[in-house]
C-alpha cells in the first residue's frame, strides 16, 4: 500500500507493541487473521543517530502489504530527523505516540508525558507532519476520566497540525493498562472529528468487551494491544466469527512464531526472545503453573518441541479455556 493509506471502517489494528511486535509476532498474527498491523515503537533519538536496534525494528516482510510505523519521542529537531529516515523506507503511514505510560519513555517527556503537555505535542506532530511523506497519525491517551474538554483541545491541536486519523486509549497514563475504560471520552472524540478515522482501544480481549467498545464509544475501528498477547486468534474471532483454536492449531502457531523468530535472530538470541512469548500463549488456557514455569528456561526449539509435547496432554487432562482438544 502507497503512503495516503486511511483505516477502512470496521478495521481491526494490532497495536505497536515493544518488545514484541517484530515480524515473526505479525507473520503468526496474519496466519490468525491480522490484517492492519505495525512495526514496533521506535524511539526517535536512537532512529536519528542510528543508535540500538533500529534495523530490526523496521525489518519489513516482502508479504506485508499494510506495515505502519510508530515514533516516540519529545524533541522536535530528532523526531524531524528521525521522520527523515523513515521517508527512505516504505511504510502505510506514520504514527506519533502520545500515549506510553511506561517509566522509561515518560522520564524523557515522551509519550503519555508528552501528551499531556498540549502545546508541546502539537508542535511535536507538526514537526513530523511538516516532513514526513507518509500519512501522519497519533495515537493518545485520554487526559481526564469524566471531562472530555482536556482530550478534545488536544485532539483539536493534532487535527490542525495535520493527523488524518486518531487513536483513543480509554484509561488515563496514570492506569496504564488495567481497570476502567472510559468510553464517553472516546466518543466524545469520536463525534467531535467525524471527518477523520477515529480508532477505539482499551481493554478488547474478547468478543464481548469488542462488541462494548464499539457500541459504547460509536467508533467502527478497533486496536487491539494486550488481548492479542498470545492469542492471535482473536483477529479471526472478532472479523470472521472463527472458533478459538484447536490443540492442533494452537501448536503449530507456536512453533511456527518462534520458528520465525530463529530465523530472524539465531536460536541462541530468539530462545531468550521466546520464553516471553511462549509464556504469552500458555497464560489464561488452564495449563499448570510447572509448564508455564517451563517456558521460562527455554534454550533450544528443541526444548520447545518438548514442553508442546507436554502441553498437549495437560490439555486433554485441564481443557484449558480457548483450545479445543484434538
Amino acid at each position: 500500500m502507497t503512503p495516503g493509506f486511511i483505516y477502512p471502517e470496521n478495521a481491526l489494528i494490532m497495536a505497536p507493541l515493544s518488545g514484541f511486535t517484530d515480524l515473526a509476532y505479525r507473520r503468526a498474527a496474519y496466519r490468525c487473521g491480522c490484517r492492519y498491523a505495525f512495526t514496533e515503537m521506535v524511539d526517535a533519538a536512537s532512529l536519528a543517530y542510528a543508535n540500538g536496534n533500529g534495523e530490526a525494528l523496521l525489518k519489513r516482510g516482502a508479504e506485508e502489504d499494510f506495515l505502519a510505523v510508530q515514533l516516540v519521542g519529545a524533541d522536535e529537531e530528532l523526531l524531524k530527523r528521525a521522520t527523515a529516515k523513515l521517508n527512505e523506507r516504505d511504510f502505510s503511514l506514520l504514527d506519533f505516540n502520545l500515549g506510553c505510560p511506561v517509566p522509561k519513555v515518560v522520564k524523557k517527556g515522551a509519550g503519555a508525558a508528552l501528551g499531556e503537555n498540549i502545546d508541546r505535542a502539537v508542535a511535536c506532530f507538526r514537526a513530523i507532519a511538516g516532513v514526513s511523506r507518509f500519512t501522519v497519525t497519533a495515537k493518545l491517551r485520554i487526559l481526564d476520566e469524566t471531562d472530555p474538554a482536556p482530550t478534545l483541545e488536544l485532539c483539536a491541536g493534532l487535527v490542525d497540525a495535520g493527523a488524518k486519523a486518531l487513536t483513543v486509549h480509554g484509561r488515563t497514563r496514570s492506569h496504564f493498562y488495567t481497570g476502567t475504560v472510559h468510553f464517553s471520552v472516546i466518543r466524545a472524540v469520536r463525534e467531535a472529528f467525524p471527518d477523520i478515522p477515529v480508532i477505539a482501544n482499551g481493554g478488547v480481549n474478547s468478543r464481548e468487551t469488542y462488541d462494548t467498545i464499539r457500541r459504547e464509544t460509536g467508533c467502527s475501528r478497533v486496536m487491539l494491544a494486550q488481548g492479542i498477547m498470545g492469542n492471535p486468534w482473536l483477529f479471526g474471532e472478532l472479523s470472521g466469527g472463527k472458533l478459538p483454536p484447536a490443540l492442533a492449531e494452537w501448536k503449530s502457531i507456536v512453533r511456527f512464531h518462534v520458528s520465525e523468530m530463529i530465523a530472524l535472530y539465531g536460536e541462541a538470541s530468539a530462545m531468550r526472545q521466546a520464553r516471553k512469548i511462549v509464556h504469552d500463549y500458555l497464560k489464561g488456557r488452564g495449563f499448570p503453573a510447572a509448564l508455564r514455569a517451563e517456558a521460562s528456561g527455554l534454550s533450544s526449539f528443541a526444548d520447545l518441541d518438548k514442553l508442546l509435547d507436554r502441553a498437549a496432554v495437560a490439555a486433554v487432562s485441564t481443557a484449558p479455556r480457548r483450545i479445543l482438544t484434538d
